[in-house]
Order: structure tokens, then C-alpha cells, then sequence
């Protein structure tokens, strides 16, 4: 039966994947990650989780092993950041060429240098070019249900792309939350057995990663896109029949929030988009006709979703905790992208960069930015623009 337990985010993505049943895990340790696969290497000491671990000398080898084991046959797991995944990045590359299904977990962390300890999401939209699935979690039970959601995702036969799932270090990764540990039966019935397109067991002469021609590799690279496409579909089913199942459904790719009525729309990705709808709650009570849209997945990005959600609107605030120096921030650019995809004619779309390297962002923090923003619109701002918020207290 579910029980609620207080959890760390850390330990809520560790009890995720218990229940997934890897057969190899592999990891370093990192600060702010390492309590994940700490708990985990606890689990499998103590008996509760039989599965192997991996003691490897860096992250670029923990990806390494995790991806070996995985064209093998092997469910696998993961888990690193900032640095760390930065260090991985060439076999995270790998994973998605091979369209070899995997799970792994990244705890936000400022990148180097100076040393940072401090999460914004620099780290996590650094790999959206890499071929990846990438979902963010607002709280620690949802950093629990996309994880799980996660390898029913990566081992669809319509996808067979390896996952990423976001959590900011400390804010979520180290706070304890109430989190519904569903039932192992429940779940081990609902994921089945892994599925891949392919296993290199040792059995036949096979080579992978070969010399292809540029336009084989271009094929294959386009069966990325495709596959991406079509996971949209797959996440929007999964998460549906999650809700059915275990009672949690959070919208598909995107999440939203006082959205129907809305004129105004405030887009964001991540833990912060709680303050975020607590500062919209008061400007609503206010009277400002405001909706939250959250991304809860980045790649592949939810174009569809957001135009239909804010189509007719006056007004569009993209919060980015990262930048794309000399341009701005991902989100925002993804989404004016996405949207100029139906209207040639689109709304003050304005990007607010902030939060970056740790800086803490407020719900009064975006009381004061929004309220000023739709004063703004409402002035007659006819284009959106770029700002960069840098709270000091």
C-alpha cells in the first residue's frame, strides 16, 4: 500500500528508483548529488534493492558503465552535477545516438568558475542540444513520479531515448517533503520489463559506434527528431494513466495555473515556480488577471501546448534561471521560437533572467517584477525585452 514518508528531493528520486528495479547503477559522487546514490548503495547493502553498483573513478565513467551495461540489456540509472555532468557530456552524447534507454538524475548546480556551490539551471539547459528527454520537478514528490515516469518513457518502442530529470540542489534536494511511495507491486506491474532496440550481449560479432557516412548519420539524426516528436504523445500517456493509477497527473509537458480566465501569463521551470504562484495568487487577489505556465519538460520543448495555453494573451513574462550569454535566456528563446511557429503577431513577450548562481528569488521578489510588468504592458509596450533581475537584499 502508499505510505507518506518525509523526504529529501534526493532520497525521493533514491525510493523512485528502488521501485524501478535497476539492474546497474553507477554514479560519483558530487555535491549536491551524492546523497541519491548514497541511499541507493545503502538500499542494496541492506538487501532492499538487488541491483549492482558500480564504483567508478569519475562521472565520465559512470555514464560510460551505465550506457555498457544498458547495450547489454540492463536497466540502469544514474545520477550527477554540475561539473559532473559536463564531464559526462561526451557519453551523454552516446546514449542518445545509440537510442539506448537510461535514467538519469541531475541536482542542479551553478558550473564553475568561481566555485559555486549554489543551483540555477545552467547545468541542465547546457545539454538540450544533446538528443536527451529533459523534465524539471517543482517539488520533491514530483521529482518522485517523474522519475518513475521516467523509464516507462525512455523504454518506449515509439521513443528509445535516454531521460534527464532536474531537481535544484538544496532547495529541493536537501529539504524534507511529504512524498507517496507507491506500492511495489503496483509499479513493477505498470513499468514491465525493460524494452530496447537492441542488446550487444557478446553472442554474434557486432560493432557499435562504427564509421557511418554523412548520410547515414544524418538518418539516424533525424530518427532523433522523429522520436522526440513522438514523445510528446508518449509523455502525455504516461502521465495520464500515472493519474489513473496511482492519482497524481500533472498535464503532460506543461503544467498551468489559473490559466483559463487569464490575460497575463507568467512562464517558469523549476522549484521556483511555487513562488511564482504564490505572488500570481496575490495579484490576483489584487485583481491582475494572471496565470502560471510551469515546463515540466524542456526537450521535447511543448510548443503545442504553450501556444494553446497562451494564444489571445495580452502579455507573456518567461522567467530564465540561466542565460545564453550574448542572447537570452533558453526558455525564452524556445518559446518565442515555438510560438512564431502559428502567429506572426505575437504579444509582449518579455524574458527575466534571475536567480542566477544561487540568488534567491522570492514570491515578493516576483510580486514586485510582474506587478511592474503588466504596469508596463498595460502602458502600452508594444515589443518584449530582455532584463536581467539581479536581487540583492
Amino acid at each position: 500500500m502508499p505510505r507518506v514518508i518525509a523526504l529529501t528531493g534526493n532520497h525521493a528520486v533514491a525510493y523512485a528508483v528502488k521501485l524501478a528495479k535497476p539492474d546497474v547503477i553507477a554514479a560519483y559522487p558530487i555535491t549536491p548529488q551524492s546523497p541519491i546514490v548514497e541511499k541507493l548503495s545503502e538500499m542494496i547493502e541492506s538487501g532492499e534493492l538487488k541491483s549492482s553498483m558500480i564504483r567508478v573513478e569519475s562521472e565520465h565513467s559512470a555514464l560510460a558503465a551505465c550506457f555498457g551495461a544498458a547495450v547489454a540489456g540492463a536497466r540502469v540509472f544514474t545520477a550527477t552535477s554540475s561539473q559532473g555532468l559536463l564531464y559526462m557530456h561526451e557519453v551523454v552524447h552516446w546514449a542518445s545516438r545509440a537510442r539506448i534507454p537510461m535514467v538519469m538524475a541531475l541536482v542542479s548546480r551553478t558550473i564553475n568558475t568561481p566555485w559555486n556551490i549554489w543551483p540555477d539551471h545552467s547545468d541542465f539547459v547546457d545539454q538540450r542540444d544533446a538528443g536527451w528527454i529533459m523534465a524539471y520537478a517543482m517539488d520533491n514528490q514530483e521529482a518522485f513520479d517523474l522519475t518513475l515516469q521516467a523509464f516507462k518513457i525512455s523504454e518506449d518502442p515509439s521513443v528509445y531515448l535516454p531521460v534527464m530529470i532536474g531537481i535544484e540542489g538544496f532547495i529541493l534536494s536537501h529539504t524534507a517533503m511529504p512524498v507517496e511511495i507507491l506500492d511495489e507491486k503496483q509499479v513493477e506491474e505498470w513499468l514491465g520489463e525493460r524494452k530496447q532496440p537492441y542488446i550487444v550481449d557478446g553472442s554474434e560479432p557486432l560493432g557499435l559506434g562504427g564509421l557511418t557516412p554523412p548520410e547515414d548519420t544524418e538518418d539516424m539524426f533525424y530518427g532523433i527528431q522523429v522520436a522526440m516528436e513522438k514523445s510528446k504523445d508518449t509523455i502525455r500517456r504516461v502521465d495520464r494513466e500515472y493519474g489513473k493509477l496511482f492519482g497524481r497527473e500533472y498535464g503532460g509537458l506543461v503544467s498551468c495555473y489559473n490559466c483559463s480566465d487569464a490575460k497575463y501569463f507568467a512562464v517558469a521551470m523549476g522549484s521556483w515556480s511555487g513562488d511564482l504562484i504564490e505572488a500570481t495568487s496575490k495579484l490576483r487577489d489584487e485583481g491582475y488577471s494572471l496565470g502560471v505556465v510551469r515546463v515540466r519538460f524542456y526537450r521535447p520543448f511543448p510548443h503545442e501546448d504553450l501556444w494553446g495555453t497562451l494564444r489571445g494573451a495580452k502579455g507573456v513574462f518567461v522567467f530564465d534561471r540561466a542565460i545564453s550569454f550574448g542572447a537570452w535566456g533558453p526558455i525564452y528563446t524556445d518559446l518565442v521560437a515555438g510560438l512564431l511557429q502559428y502567429t506572426s503577431k505575437l504579444p509582449p513577450v518579455v524574458n527575466v533572467v534571475a536567480g542566477i548562481a544561487g540568488v534567491h528569488v522570492g514570491a515578493e521578489d516576483f510580486y514586485e517584477v510582474l506587478k511592474s510588468l503588466i504596469g508596463q504592458v498595460e502602458s502600452g509596450l508594444e515589443h518584449g525585452y530582455f532584463k536581467w533581475v539581479r536581487v540583492r537584499r
